[in-house]
């Protein structure tokens, strides 16, 4: 696992455009203000940019890299066409699939298990359609929390970036498959939930 997800708090930030097709976000270190990460969608097929545009939007495939500024390959969060429910795979910096997300029929605001490479429950997704809160749970034991930063009511109405605060539990290990399980799940929230 990349040392850039053992941070306990990330700013995860949407590029902002209008008529914008791919899901592009910097991840910064709240802290330090610095940028750990970079997730980019770089390819995109003519019928997926078209789809993006349309109320089709959510059904549409992604494939979304996690790289280091400097390029280095974090992990992949890929999905095929969706048509009812989603299911995303999960891939780290080897192409190696290491989890999945499996959505829930019937949830209200959104909620996912998060899956191992055997399909296991590590924890669950669950969010709420009113606001943007959105827990992993293990049991009753929180691992991690993503909510909205909100910018400005300008920069909302008129793009439609958004930017996510991710704080992870301390009890999860640094080396815990969970974190880049999380990272990965994040993406998922604006691309499949919230779109």
């Amino acid at each position: 696992m990349h040392a850039s997800l053992q941070n306990n708090q990330f700013f995860v930030k949407e590029h902002v455009g209008l008529f914008k097709a791919a899901n592009n976000y910097d991840i910064f270190d709240p802290v330090s203000q610095q940028k750990v990460l970079e997730c980019r969608e770089p390819d995109l097929g003519i019928f997926t940019k078209i789809f993006r545009f349309t109320d089709y939007k959510r059904m549409t495939p992604f494939s979304v890299e996690i790289r280091t500024p400097e390029g280095q390959k974090v992990l992949t969060v890929k999905r095929g066409i969706s048509l009812l429910l989603s299911t995303v795979d999960v891939l780290d910096e080897n192409d190696r699939v290491v989890g999945h997300f499996s959505q829930k029929l019937f949830s209200i605001g959104g909620k996912f298990d998060v899956l191992d490479a055997r399909k296991q429950v590590v924890c669950t997704l669950r969010g709420k359609w009113t606001s943007w809160d959105f827990r992993f749970v293990r049991g009753e034991t929180e691992l991690a929390s993503v909510t909205k930063k909100w910018m400005g009511v300008g920069k909302e109405l008129f793009t439609s970036a958004d930017n996510y605060v991710l704080s992870i539990a301390p009890t999860v290990g640094v080396n815990d498959p969970a974190r880049l399980l999380i990272m990965a799940a994040v993406m998922c929230i604006d691309m499949v939930l919230k779109e």
